[in-house]
């Protein structure tokens, strides 16, 4: 399984961002909480469609789970149409990433 999660910088140790398109960093977690990679994410900032653009790329690194703070209408849209889960969470983005991998 693989885990993304919104983070509000490129730490291990990140915080769960609370704006799941435009958070700066994705980090990508196993099944295990071993943080693999973490992207930086270049629709942080810009015009419209970047739910739909996350998603898209998301998909592309074979991401099972996304977690973020919070996700807007279009972004959920474009991840269930892609396959993938969500879902909302807070604080440590590792811890975050474990809790979903244990269920």
């Amino acid at each position: 399984m693989k885990i993304a999660v919104a983070a509000s910088n490129k730490s291990g140790a990140a915080e769960v961002s609370p704006m799941g398109a435009r958070a700066p960093f994705y980090l990508l977690f196993n099944e295990k909480g071993e943080l693999s990679e973490a992207l930086p994410n270049p629709f942080a900032v810009g015009g419209g469609g970047a739910g739909f653009a996350v998603a898209k790329m998301l998909a592309n690194k074979e991401v099972d789970v996304v977690i973020a703070g919070d996700f807007g209408p279009n972004m959920v849209g474009a991840l269930e149409e892609r396959g993938l889960k969500h879902s909302e969470a807070s604080g440590d983005a590792k811890e975050a990433a474990l809790k979903i991998a244990a269920q």
